[in-house]
């Protein structure tokens, strides 16, 4: 994705501009399960980050401080969302990127909880919560962004060796 496309995504759901909520995919993409259905496949954490918008402690979770090669997926969805190429050390607790997979993969909210403006950052796949998109913090990415995800939102495919 672009710098202009990634930024064209991110100003859409500037939570200042009044700009309503992205549609879900069309034609049936999206997983639809219920809340019971859910709570069954996931851990009680896994439920609470995905499923109720919770957020992990920082510096606990497996992939905060990674470098590994390969794909992150949803948990939830096996949805790809991010790769390690996107991924950099923003030394916040949490994995950070620069930018989604591709366009389309992430979803983006406003997100008006514990009086604070933030931008919310879903799968697109199956609406979990994965964590929150951050502008403008100086840190020296392509699109100066970062994207704050919850390594209990994210599963890491590694690459195959010498790729």
């Amino acid at each position: 994705m672009s710098t202009a496309d990634n930024r064209k995504f991110f100003q859409a759901a500037d939570p200042l501009a009044g700009v309503p909520l992205q549609d879900v995919p069309q034609g049936g993409q999206c997983v639809e399960k219920t809340e019971a259905e859910w709570r069954e496949e996931l851990t009680p954490e896994e439920f609470r980050v995905l499923r109720q918008a919770g957020t992990e402690r920082p510096y606990t979770g497996e992939y905060w401080d990674t470098h590994t090669a390969g794909v992150y997926q949803c948990r939830a969805c096996g949805a790809e969302l991010f790769t390690s190429n996107e991924k950099f050390d923003s030394h916040c607790g949490w994995p950070s990127f620069w930018a989604p997979l591709a366009e389309g993969t992430v979803r983006y909210l406003h997100d008006r909880t514990l009086g604070m403006e933030r931008v919310e950052v879903r799968c697109a796949n199956c609406d979990s919560h994965l964590g929150h998109v951050f502008e403008g913090e100086g840190y020296g990415t392509p699109t100066d962004q970062r994207y704050c995800i919850n390594s209990v939102s994210l599963k890491l495919v590694e690459s195959p060796a010498g790729q």
